[in-house]
């Protein structure tokens, strides 16, 4: 059985900072593409960062460049995004997402974590 934990989130002030982590379990972690993702009530799911399974960072959104980090650790199964200087704007719950690397189609969500960031 698949699973995929968020943990980290919380309340943080603007400026702040939180990492979050995505521990997965029940998969082959190292060939699996990893992605965070974000929502806000009445919006879609919003693409975050995105890390191969190799390591390689190949995408950020264009309102968190420079901000956020993503990066994965093969070795304890588990996928983190780094997050400074935080605004209210992003302010969402945000989401883990495995993607096997060979066949896309194949993917797991996490139950999300909520980070609000206050003014």
């Amino acid at each position: 059985q698949v699973q995929l934990v968020e943990s980290g989130g919380g309340l943080v002030q603007a400026g702040g900072s939180l990492r979050l982590s995505c521990a997965a379990s029940g998969l082959t972690f190292s060939t699996y593409t990893m992605a965070w993702f974000r929502q806000t009530p009445g919006n879609e799911r919003e693409a975050v960062a995105t890390v191969t399974w190799t390591g390689d960072i190949i995408y950020y959104g264009d309102s968190v460049k420079g901000r956020f980090t993503i990066s994965r650790d093969n070795t304890k199964n588990t996928v983190y995004l780094q997050m400074n200087s935080l605004k209210p704007e992003d302010t969402a719950v945000y989401y883990c997402k495995a993607s096997l690397a060979r066949n896309v189609r194949v993917a797991y969500w996490g139950q999300g974590t909520q980070v609000t960031v206050s003014s």
